[in-house]
């Protein structure tokens, strides 16, 4: 009788072994379909960025933070390239470059303090008014509308949650504005007039 229950426990102990090494392995499969899940994500939040930073250029004939920074101006009047750079969470050195090819393409100008020379406040012209009227609505004016939708702890996860992907992608310190846009904050593919 010892040796028929002996088969018994060893065959139960190679089924729970089997049990265990197919719970391991669909638990590896699980693993890799998180992952695949997170990087189809985030492909998507990037197309989506792509697709309405490609529509603001065509419609708009300006970039995504040109749009923000204009936007500012128009909203805020007055403020110095500091001013802007903390507003826009850039440095002042992109916010200068963007400020120049604006400038360039007369959307703003530059008028220094009557009261202090030593400052310059960036102003839409009239050009610049007229592209920010005639252009469509930022990619994130939906986006924030749905966030403020959500309870505090919705919110808050997804803030920890994408912080953590900026971190783990080595992102978290990149110059970036809260703009949802792709490419050089700076760039100037359509700076032609």
């Amino acid at each position: 009788m010892a040796q028929a229950i002996k088969p018994q426990a060893e065959q139960r102990l190679g089924l729970e072994a089997k049990a265990a090494y197919n719970f391991a392995l669909s638990h590896q499969r699980t693993a890799m379909d998180k992952i695949e899940e997170v990087l189809v994500a985030l492909r998507r939040v990037i197309r989506a960025t792509d697709l309405h930073s490609k529509k603001l250029v065509k419609t708009a004939n300006v970039t995504g933070p040109q749009l923000l920074l204009m936007q500012i101006l128009n909203n805020k009047g007055d403020m110095t390239i500091s001013e802007l750079a903390r507003d826009m969470s850039l440095s002042q050195a992109t916010v200068t470059t963007v400020l120049d090819r604006l400038e360039k393409r007369e959307l703003i100008t530059r008028v220094r303090s009557q009261q202090d020379k030593r400052k310059v406040y960036p102003q839409l012209t009239h050009k610049g008014a007229k592209i920010l009227e005639n252009a469509p609505t930022a990619l994130q004016d939906d986006f924030v509308r749905r966030f403020k939708g959500l309870d505090n702890w919705e919110q808050s996860m997804i803030i920890a949650s994408l912080q953590r992907v900026a971190e783990m992608m080595d992102a978290h310190k990149l110059d970036a504005s809260p703009f949802l846009d792709i490419g050089a904050l700076d760039r100037g593919e359509i700076d032609k007039p």
